[in-house]
């Protein structure tokens, strides 16, 4: 199964997500997790996939394009000169390792309609150019706006026929407020998926023998 994380928006918490599900995956067999479009890193820097590793030992990682600039990655190309892939080219890439791993983990950049390539592809046409199943988790903000932010993100996708598994709080604080507890109700209410897990805040800086035994206790 090939699972194609996206966010309500940057900054959400996707990397950390994408290593909890990788390793609730994990269990069930190998896994690989893809990150299409990385900005925001030279070309020796450390990145989410590098995040990935550390949080999980998952070795099997493939980034697509990696960009100076942290913008949307089709103007980071622009402002570098540099050609980006297809959707197209990134799905063949990750229907490859879905041939030989039983789950795939696919971390978009930014939140869903953030432009991949250059003919103004997304999450969206990789997701579709894919001949293996898939299914989307959206990761989302557990404080105000993350309502309308996550109930647009999820109708986008379901608007295009496309599957979701449910949502993930990308960041839970230690001491939740009232705005907090109520969308962890509303969530459900608004979206009509289930919240699959909550993550703490500062999870991403745990070592990995803390984030690995924690997983499990954060999906419902």
């Amino acid at each position: 199964m090939i699972t194609i994380v996206t966010g309500t928006d940057t900054g959400v918490g996707k990397t950390v997500a994408t290593a909890a599900l990788a390793v609730r995956a994990a269990v069930h067999g190998k896994v690989a997790v893809v990150k299409p479009a990385q900005t925001g890193v030279g070309p020796d820097d450390p990145a989410d996939l590098d995040d990935v590793n550390r949080l999980t030992g998952i070795t099997t990682l493939y980034e697509g394009v990696r960009l100076r600039d942290p913008l949307a990655p089709t103007t980071a190309a622009r402002r570098e000169g540099v050609p980006l892939p297809t959707a197209e080219v990134h799905a063949k890439s990750v229907d490859g390792l879905a041939a030989t791993h039983e789950n795939v983990i696919v971390e978009g950049a930014g939140g869903l309609l953030v432009g991949l390539d250059a003919e103004g592809g997304t999450l969206i046409d990789l997701a579709k150019a894919l001949t293996k199943p898939y299914t989307f988790v959206v990761v989302t903000r557990s404080g105000l706006g993350t309502l309308n932010h996550t109930g647009l993100t999820v109708e986008a996708l379901r608007a295009r026929g496309l599957p979701v598994e449910g949502l993930i709080i990308g960041s839970w604080p230690e001491k939740p407020g009232l705005a907090e507890q109520c969308n962890l109700e509303d969530l459900p209410a608004t979206t009509g998926l289930k919240v699959l897990a909550s993550i703490p805040a500062g999870a991403g800086d745990y070592d990995q023998e803390t984030f690995t035994k924690a997983v499990p206790g954060w999906f419902a």
